[in-house]
């Protein structure tokens, strides 16, 4: 059974390499893993995985959200299998082919996430994207139908939010993994682009693997007690 601080996943969405490593060395041993999207890997490269791996126990997720035609994600996907990380993403949104094509370049040295719908995306936004009217009307319908299609493609499980992991658990199984963003502790609900979110005493009693907690944390004064705080919030639902 996972220790209450390894469902933590810390998003380093910063800059530069150096303010990331701020956060690795403080946060190294409160959380699971850490979670280097587009900016910093665009700033800092592959390097970046080898000082998290460098600092601890922790591991990475590469949610570089893979999105392209399948022959091009494949052969990325084999890059990022060989950099030793836990996790990494693509986009449900890409096509069966595509996501297929994730698993095949990940050779089973990765775990494939298809990332659903966006937790900064309201009904609104989908409306405007131009989505059937059904899943404007229902937008968890949407989420399962690409979650659904994930697992055939063979993925690992599916990015989602807070609000339709036990759906997804209950229609797919508790084998396939839910990742869930857009999670804020008790204390601290509303005030920012997430759209659709929870506290991680939901997520975990909703069967969610692991949280992707980044503001709560980064924005305290203390970020490593915050990350303690909310360890404890986790092992209250446990």
């Amino acid at each position: 059974m996972k220790a209450a601080k390894d469902y933590i996943i810390f998003p380093l969405d910063v800059p530069s390499p150096e303010k990331a490593q701020y956060y690795i060395d403080c946060l190294a041993d409160c959380v699971g893993m850490f979670k280097v999207g587009l900016e910093l890997f665009v700033a800092a490269g592959p390097g970046i995985v080898a000082r998290i791996k460098e600092a601890g126990a922790a591991q990475v997720f590469l949610d570089l959200k893979l999105h392209d035609i399948p022959a091009t994600v494949l052969r990325a996907m084999q890059r990022i299998a060989e950099l030793g990380v836990a996790l990494t993403t693509v986009h449900c949104s890409g096509s069966l082919k595509m996501m297929e094509a994730a698993v095949q370049g990940s050779g089973g040295r990765v775990a494939v996430l298809g990332v659903t719908v966006l937790t900064s995306m309201s009904v609104t936004d989908i409306q405007e994207a131009g989505f059937k009217d059904q899943f404007v009307a229902d937008l968890r319908s949407l989420v399962v139908k690409r979650a659904t299609m994930a697992k055939a493609a063979g993925c690992r499980g599916v990015v989602c939010s807070g609000l339709e992991a036990q759906m997804i658990r209950d229609v797919l199984g508790s084998a396939f993994m839910t990742v869930t963003p857009g999670i804020r502790p008790s204390w601290e609900v509303g005030g920012d682009d997430q759209q659709r979110i929870v506290t991680p005493a939901q997520a975990i009693q909703a069967g969610a693997d692991y949280l992707v907690i980044g503001r709560p944390i980064r924005d305290a004064q203390d970020p490593r007690e915050a990350a303690v705080r909310i360890a404890a919030e986790i092992d209250t639902a446990l």
